[in-house]
Order: C-alpha cells, then structure tokens, then sequence
C-alpha cells in the first residue's frame, strides 16, 4: 500500500511527541512492506527529498510571511501529494488536515485523521475553524485515548476509534551506561518544554516541600522554552538553586540516560493528551508521578505505576514524590510493573491496528 503521512514538523530538529511518534510510525509501516511518503516544512540544513529508515521524505519550505505561509503550504502538499499518488492519507494531527480534504475532494484519495493532543484539546484558531469540515470529511478518524475520542466527538460526532501512540521498546532494554549508574542521591525527572501548560513552576514549590524533608533530592529538568527564565529566577526564590539542574534541550537518544539515572519521573502539566514521555519512562523502569488530565489515567494507575495528583497543587506533587522517594521496595515494585505494562505499546502492535483501519478505509471509500 502506499501511503501518504502529513505531519507538520519532522525529526531530526524536531523532537516533540507527535513527531517522533510519526517517525517511528513511518518506519515500522515500511518494515512491513508499505511504500510510505512522510510530507512534512523543511527545515534549515535538511534536504528537501530524502530516503531514510525505509521510507520517503519530503520537506517544504515555508515562505516568511505568515498570513501567506499557510495557504502556499497547503498548496504546496496538494501539490506533493498528487504527485506521489497515494492509495491513502494519514494526518497526522487536525492542524495539517485541509491539504487531505481538498486532495480527497480534487483527487478522490481517502484520508485517515488521527487527533494528537494540543490540536484536539488546545487548537490555534485556524484548526478550531476547520476541525468539524476535516472530521466530516475524513473517512476515518482515530483518537489516542478514550478522552480524546469524546472531546472529538463532542466537535463532531462520528465513530472514532481509538489507538495509543507507541514507542520503540526495543531501544530501551539496554542496560544504562556505566557513567549513569545512579549513586545515594535521589533524582527526580522532568522531561519536556518549557511552556507554561506543562506546569513545571507547581513542580518547584513541590520541590521546596520535598528539599525539607529530603535534602539529599535533585531534581533535574530537561528541556528547554519560554518560560525558562522565569523558573530560573523561582529556582532562586524558593532558595533551591543548588538541588535544581536545568539541562536545557537534550537530543532525544540522550533522553535515556537521564531517565537511566532517575528515580522517578514526573509530569505536572495542565493539559495532556498522551505524553510518550511516560512510556519512555516506563520502559527505563522508573515510577511516574503524573496530574490527572486526559489521557494520562489512561496509562498511569496509582500504586501501580505511580501516581496520579490533581494540578496546580505542589502539595499533592510533593507527597507522591516523597513516598515513591522513601519507599525502595515500592519502587522497585512499580519499575517491574512498568517495563512490562509498557510492552503492550509496542509499535510493532500499533501499526497492525493502523493497518486494519487503513484497509477498512480503502474497503469503504
């Protein structure tokens, strides 16, 4: 089958969720035999056509002015995508669906839309105008979590099946690198931007909390964005400089040492739709302290891999780090419980399901 993958933004300079999810997508569909086209923005220094892990690439450029940029990039996609010619789209998010709807409308070439997180949950205003006709029009749409499917629905209702992202196990069964051994100091782990909707300055108060009861606690934060600076300057504040590490951006195959090294992971953000940030961890073995948002419940059972806490609340954050912090046998419990729960995400499981949606789709368009 050949099909046509559009995502907005590509690895390897972009690293968020959905853009590795889509590499990893697009090279397992290829793996299993698909004749796959990722059309995605280029991005300086990049080739604008490109063959790797087995599948094609091809990057657009953006021109600089920014109310003509979307209009000439979805023109720009029509256009690559009737020249590949594929027997099916994937979207790979609502925020880059238009280019599929006038393709299936122009061209007759189904398209599968998969919901992401921030494009179903928190759209710019463009997506927002255009997520009901793209929903409408699509002949089959996927959500990651349950969450999702019913904020989608709650758009636009219509059958909505659901598939979690999934994640590359096999990269994460390696022992960790003799320089990663953890030592007495306990560590904490935050992975991800800067931003404020991930919550990260509740994490601080949590750690001025957690620094009184154990002062022998680090906290190290990767990633890096907006709101860098003003955590620094509360860092400063709280008087908690000197067990905060701000690590900035990190390549994402060096994600796994931090986490080798970690006791614990934890996500205090205030919107999520299905961070693969925890099954990353899961797969390191480490606990996961999470905020009870979308779709995370849907991945993290308290006292089974971690906990859940409620946003906006240090308190909570503080009291579920402590106890996975004090409490070895409960971490080890949950390492073991982790590494095998997160088998089941594996993609190699994933794209056989994308695989029968897809053939359904062709079945039925």
């Amino acid at each position: 089958m050949k099909v046509a993958i559009l995502v907005g933004l590509f690895p390897p300079k972009r690293l968020a969720g959905t853009e590795i999810a889509t590499y990893y997508m697009a090279g397992h569909l290829a793996q299993r035999g698909h004749e796959v086209h990722v059309i995605t923005s280029l991005d300086e220094g990049l080739p604008e056509e490109s063959y790797e892990q087995g599948f094609y690439i091809h990057r657009l450029p953006r021109i600089r002015n920014r109310f003509a940029s979307a209009f000439v990039f979805c023109i720009d996609i029509v256009r690559a995508i009737r020249k590949i010619n594929p027997e099916i789209i994937h979207v790979q998010s609502f925020c880059i669906a238009i280019p599929a709807l006038i393709s299936k409308k122009f061209y007759k070439i189904p398209y599968v839309l998969w919901g992401q997180g921030s494009d179903v949950y928190l759209p710019d205003p463009l997506t927002k105008m255009t997520s009901k006709i793209t929903m409408q029009n699509a002949d089959s749409m996927i959500a990651l979590t349950e969450d999702m499917k019913q904020a989608m629905q709650s758009i636009y209702y219509r059958d909505v099946a659901v598939v979690p992202n999934g994640i590359e196990f096999k990269e994460y069964m390696s022992e960790a690198p003799v320089n990663m051994i953890k030592g007495s100091e306990k560590r904490i782990l935050f992975v991800g931007r800067l931003y404020p909707v991930k919550g990260v300055q509740y994490l601080l108060q949590a750690m001025k909390i957690i620094h009184e009861e154990m002062p022998d606690v680090k906290l190290i934060l990767v990633g890096d964005g907006e709101e860098r600076e003003h955590l620094e300057s509360l860092t400063d504040s709280l008087e908690i400089r000197e067990r905060v590490e701000f690590a900035g951006r990190v390549l994402h195959k060096k994600v796994q040492d931090y986490m080798n090294q970690a006791d614990v992971l934890v996500l205090p953000s205030l919107s999520e739709g299905f961070p693969l940030t925890i099954l990353e961890a899961m797969a390191c073995g480490l606990p996961i302290v999470a905020t009870r948002v979308r779709g995370v419940p849907d991945i993290v059972e308290n006292d089974t891999n971690g906990y859940l806490v409620d946003t906006k609340d240090p308190e909570q954050i503080a009291w579920a780090l402590l106890k996975i912090l004090e409490n070895e046998q409960l971490r080890k419990n949950i390492s073991k419980n982790n590494r095998e729960k997160v088998k089941t995400y594996s993609w190699d499981k994933v794209v056989v399901q994308l695989e029968r949606i897809y053939q359904k789709t062709l079945q039925t368009s």
